[in-house]
């Protein structure tokens, strides 16, 4: 029986998907995989037992991804589950950046209230001090044109905007579901100069650290509102508050909250709201919980962020699994102990992804003896981290 360990709460939709008869939740301290949403793993140890991890939303930033893969553990998340759920939120932002909805609200909410007081007249005689834009014919630079991004592009061209768009690390499967009536930007700046709105959808990498900072914000066309909804420390604080003072920008919208941020007048921070409605939480715990059994049971590796998608029918009996630096002659190697061991190769698969690789061999013969000594030749070679051996549960 597998172990699973959550962290957090998880959607009783995703922990749905872990049959009782296959998996124990919370059982043992020594568990197969966790399934966590927004625990910090960095600050503690990955159990020697642990295979897998699964993390209910997008970004992995919370998870010591390094440590994971030299410990041979794959480590998946749910992209796109929750990217409805963030859509949305985008466009209540956009609408409520071009009206001022909350301080409207707040002053109604002050008014004087009484039998000699006519509370409709007061709001009604307010209601100039609080005039908006229409957000149609305005331009909208949509950084990221992922599964978030995408989207927001999108529903902005709906409510007639005009949008534009830049990501140079698109993939094919996303550009199919952008509009072709949205232009591409060749380069940052080209989105900046031109949009009264600037929204945000890239995973934080290092690469990615400080996207926008100063000679971004200076770029930008005066008076242009800002917003980054998708990760933390992709926008350069200090200077976003000076972009504020001077001018140079109006508002500033995040969901990430900083002592600085939280008490600026054109800051207006939302507590990490993107992926937060019932349909998303559901959504990405199914996902994941799903590729956490696929992979447990079946070896096939989908949506990893450190290791390779790697997928291969299982029609022999037995399965062999191998985690692997990402080195010439690995496939050769593994081999050659099939053949001093004499095992028969039924079908055979390697994938690799940057530093890594995954090796996935079917074979009609097995036994514990046998599968013993292939592991414990295949672990003597340097390079390989992990090898599992699987039964095919359909085949008896």
């Amino acid at each position: 029986m597998y172990q699973i360990k959550t962290y957090n709460v998880i959607s009783n939709v995703g922990l749905a998907v872990f049959e009782k008869d296959k998996y124990e939740i919370n059982g043992v301290t020594e568990p197969d995989a966790l399934l966590i949403r927004s625990q910090n793993l960095h600050r503690g140890v990955l159990p020697v037992s642990l295979l897998a991890i699964g993390r209910a939303g997008a970004g992995v930033n919370n998870i010591p991804l390094d440590k994971a893969s030299e410990n041979g553990v794959v480590v998946f998340n749910s992209p796109g589950a929750n990217s409805n759920a963030v859509k949305e939120l985008i466009v209540a932002v956009l609408i409520m950046a071009a009206r001022p909805i909350i301080p409207a609200i707040g002053w109604v909410n002050t008014l004087n209230s009484g039998e000699d007081a006519d509370v409709t007249l007061q709001a009604e005689s307010g209601k100039n001090h609080f005039r908006g834009t229409e957000l149609a014919g305005k331009t909208l630079g949509v950084i990221g044109l992922g599964a978030v991004g995408s989207k927001v592009a999108d529903t902005a061209k709906q409510l007639g905007m005009k949008v534009i768009g830049y990501d140079p690390n698109i993939s094919v499967e996303h550009a199919w579901k952008v509009s072709n009536d949205i232009p591409r930007a060749g380069s940052i700046s080209e989105v900046l100069k031109d949009s009264d709105y600037v929204t945000i959808h890239i995973p934080y990498t290092e690469k990615n650290k400080d996207l926008i900072s100063a000679k971004e914000l200076l770029t930008m066309k005066k008076g242009a509102v800002l917003l980054n909804y998708s990760r933390d420390g992709i926008v350069e604080e200090a200077p976003v508050l000076s972009a504020l003072e001077s001018g140079q920008i109006s508002q500033y919208w995040t969901d990430f909250a900083s002592d600085e941020l939280v008490t600026h007048e054109n800051v207006m921070v939302t507590p990490h709201l993107g992926g937060t409605t019932e349909e998303a939480e559901d959504n990405c715990a199914e996902m994941v919980a799903n590729t956490l059994c696929k992979y447990l049971e079946t070896g096939e590796i989908e949506h990893s962020v450190n290791f390779p998608s790697v997928y291969m029918p299982f029609n022999s009996p037995y399965r062999l699994t191998l985690l692997h630096q990402n080195v010439p002659s690995m496939v050769s190697k593994i081999a050659t102990v099939l053949a001093e061991l004499n095992i028969n190769i039924a079908n055979m698969i390697n994938s690799s992804k940057g530093d890594y690789a995954y090796t996935m061999i079917d074979v009609d013969e097995m036994d514990t003896k046998l599968y013993d000594e292939f592991e414990q030749k295949c672990l003597d070679i340097d390079a390989i981290i992990r090898v599992r051996g699987l039964k095919n549960p359909q085949i008896d």
